[in-house]
């Protein structure tokens, strides 16, 4: 069969862990939201334009780095499965499954996703330009689901673009490369790693709140999720975007900061949050690296640097690991 889905986390769960974040984040100390419930179809749309601003270069390098190596990258990879983690549009695979070229027949392309629609919506247009390809698409979350993930069938080339790991703090990391880890079974194996490097905090902090305000309505976009799965009244235009980095951390922050004290009522959990005047809630973080805390944080999972591939401008890297 060349097209086939798994779903382990379907849209009756995906609402039970969102009200159980929600009612964690919004009743702690400091309150706070996990980043993943930004993209509903209206915040992945504004994402979409995010990416396209002159401020946000992260995809345009990335893309630009990873169309220079992906010939090479793929120039042994005859038979077996690429794996893309949190794949949504798959908008950058295409630059290394064009690079396969006549080898596509013997590759299975494996996308894992937690939004369905998204998922089976790219995996079809795959399937229509390449129709030679095998695809095998999983419906889970990355930070639950790796073990789902399909039984290889020859070499695994496992990606996680966009600097996605950026947004898990280093606990979390730990445990996502070390299931990472899990999946590579050979020496041949590979993994695929975007990630924002450390550089100017102008040009960072540009980055995530530019001039045209399309990261302000990105971040506004959870609360109106969250209106509309636990039956809120938030008002987002009360909230105020601010994004600025965290030096000690080596962070970008996202927070939403109320402009006055106010009560949110959340009917669907039966909660009344108290917001005071200059409260926020985080909404993101962005972690920034260096090589060498990559080289670091591979090896507390068992992995290791392969190559380093940067832009002229030491923006943003693509990093390939292998088993240690």
């Amino acid at each position: 069969m060349r097209y086939r889905v798994d779903i382990y986390t379907d849209a009756d769960q995906q609402r039970e862990m969102l009200a159980d974040d929600v009612r964690r984040g919004l009743t702690a100390p400091h309150k706070w939201l996990p980043p993943k419930y930004f993209y509903d179809q209206s915040g992945s749309q504004l994402f979409e334009r995010i990416t396209q601003l002159p401020e946000y270069y992260l995809t345009r390098v990335e893309s630009s780095i990873l169309e220079k190596i992906a010939p090479a990258l793929v120039e042994h990879f005859f038979q077996g499965d690429i794996v893309e983690i949190g794949s949504g549009s798959s908008g950058k695979t295409r630059m290394v499954l064009g690079a396969l070229d006549g080898n596509r027949g013997r590759v299975r392309y494996v996308p894992l996703d937690v939004d369905r629609l998204t998922l089976e919506t790219s995996a079809s247009r795959i399937l229509r330009d390449y129709p030679e390809l095998g695809v095998h698409a999983v419906v889970g979350d990355f930070e639950r689901d790796l073990v789902r993930l399909p039984p290889p069938t020859g070499r695994r080339m496992v990606m996680f673009l966009g600097s996605t790991i950026g947004n898990l703090d280093p606990p979390s990391r730990r445990s996502f490369l070390t299931g990472i880890r899990k999946l590579l079974r050979s020496a041949d194996d590979r993994f695929l790693l975007g990630v924002d490097l450390d550089k100017d905090v102008k040009v960072l902090e540009a980055a995530y709140d530019d001039a045209a305000g399309v990261t302000r309505e990105f971040n506004r976009n959870i609360l109106r999720v969250v209106n509309r799965e636990v039956d809120g009244d938030f008002r987002p235009e009360a909230f105020r975007h601010l994004a600025f980095y965290n030096l000690r951390d080596c962070r970008i922050e996202m927070h939403l900061v109320s402009d006055s004290s106010q009560e949110v009522r959340l009917r669907r959990l039966g909660l009344t949050i108290p917001f005071a005047a200059g409260e926020s809630i985080w909404t993101e973080s962005s972690y920034k690296f260096t090589r060498a805390g990559v080289e670091a944080m591979f090896g507390e999972a068992g992995l290791s640097l392969v190559e380093w591939h940067v832009d002229p401008e030491d923006y943003f890297a693509l990093a390939v690991a292998g088993l240690r």
